[in-house]
């Protein structure tokens, strides 16, 4: 057989290139490196002595640094989550009141490698309180209110999907006496409100809250300690109700939240209000909306 060693080496030449064009290109990440020494530091803006959760503005300057790290993805807690490159970043709460938060910052390295860190901070988020609010809570300074006794409704209960209290509105002068005797004092403090309580040494509870302020028994007139000026935390109000049927603005009442009679609940919607009266909705332990109205003392 005749061979054509012209030929055979073309085809010697052409499968080379077709291995050399085939052959896989590698590739190098370099040396994998860990992130270490990650740290995660946080400044509350306008913290002091008086405002220990800060001045209201919400903002929080976040420092994340670390030995390796090439970026930072940063979860603030609150459902926002970003990257950043390390260093300074102020991040602004936006929820009113006073919230805890857990942030979480991970480190990335190269090849994709992480370390994690996380902090939990406490921050205040003021709200700007509409102008006629304050005004006719306060009267500008300060304001003292009672309830409301020889009104039909003065104490009321309903569901807690209505707006009006439907299943019992109290007549007149009928509730227990330590009810009729509480004082409620709004301050303005700068653009807030701060709330004193004079209960005279007792609080009228429903039967489902006894419990829940450390007493045992139904509804009545219990001993309570309802001294301290309590700083208000202000808000939209979240219960679903229009215009129409209320101002749409809450305020949240820190530890028991009581103010006049005790239901177990610390949050509070201004249903109507005047410059001398006043409807707060709020609901209850017991699953109930329950109303109160009160008067100019």
């Amino acid at each position: 057989m005749k061979i054509n060693i012209k030929a055979l080496l073309t085809i010697c030449l052409a499968a080379a290139i077709i291995a050399i064009g085939c052959k896989k290109e590698k590739y190098s990440f370099g040396n994998i490196v860990t992130p270490t020494d990650v740290t995660l530091t946080t400044t509350i803006e306008g913290v002091n002595t008086t405002n220990p959760d800060g001045g209201g503005s919400g903002k929080v300057t976040i420092t994340t640094a670390g030995t390796g790290a090439i970026s930072y993805k940063v979860d603030y807690g609150d459902g926002i989550t970003e990257i950043v490159p390390g260093g300074d970043k102020v991040h602004k709460y936006s929820a009113p009141g006073t919230f805890d938060y857990t942030i979480t910052a991970t480190a990335i390295g190269t090849g994709g490698v992480t370390s994690t860190v996380s902090k939990k901070i406490r921050v205040f988020v003021s709200f700007e309180i509409p102008a006629a609010i304050m005004q006719n809570l306060t009267n500008g300074a300060s304001r003292t209110w009672v309830i409301d006794r020889l009104t039909p409704g003065h104490v009321g209960v309903g569901p807690a999907d209505g707006y009006t209290p439907s299943y019992y509105a109290a007549d007149p002068n009928q509730r227990a006496e330590c009810l009729y005797d509480d004082e409620i004092t709004f301050s303005k403090n700068g653009a807030g409100i701060n709330m004193v309580i004079n209960n005279k040494g007792q609080s009228f509870f429903i039967a489902g809250a006894t419990v829940f302020y450390g007493k045992t028994g139904g509804e009545n007139c219990f001993d309570f300690d309802a001294t301290g000026t309590k700083k208000l935390a202000f808000m939209d109000a979240t219960s679903g109700s229009t215009s129409a049927n209320s101002t749409r603005i809450q305020f949240v009442v820190p530890d028991k939240g009581l103010i006049a009679f005790g239901t177990g609940g610390n949050t509070y919607e201004i249903m109507e209000l005047t410059e001398t009266t006043i409807t707060l909705r709020n609901i209850g332990i017991d699953g109930l909306a329950w109303y109160q109205k009160f008067k100019v003392k």
